[in-house]
């Protein structure tokens, strides 16, 4: 179950780290982004990737919530479990 990510620019392109709730790790080339893209783009296709994966492997649904960064060519996001809570009915 992914946990968080770690996105960073790189000459060849965007690059992950996908970080494993139970410790593992899987990195690689971003897929389908250019190597010129935004951080903006590159961050958005990370996060469809993991959520994606999430759901795919796990059958669950999650976020990834992107924390700010001094650096524009690096950055780190916490995948989160979504819940739905459920509400009290009318009375």
């Amino acid at each position: 179950m992914p946990k968080g990510i770690v996105l960073l620019a790189t000459p060849e392109g965007w690059r992950h780290s996908v970080l494993a709730a139970d410790g593992g790790m899987v990195c690689g080339r971003l897929p389908g982004v250019a190597i010129d893209a935004g951080p903006a783009e590159a961050r958005t296709a990370a996060a469809a990737m993991v959520v994606g994966l999430a759901h795919d492997f796990h059958g669950t649904n999650v976020e990834v919530t992107w924390h700010p960064t001094q650096d524009p060519q690096s950055w780190t996001g916490q995948v989160s479990l979504i819940t739905h809570s459920k509400t009290a009915p009318d009375a």
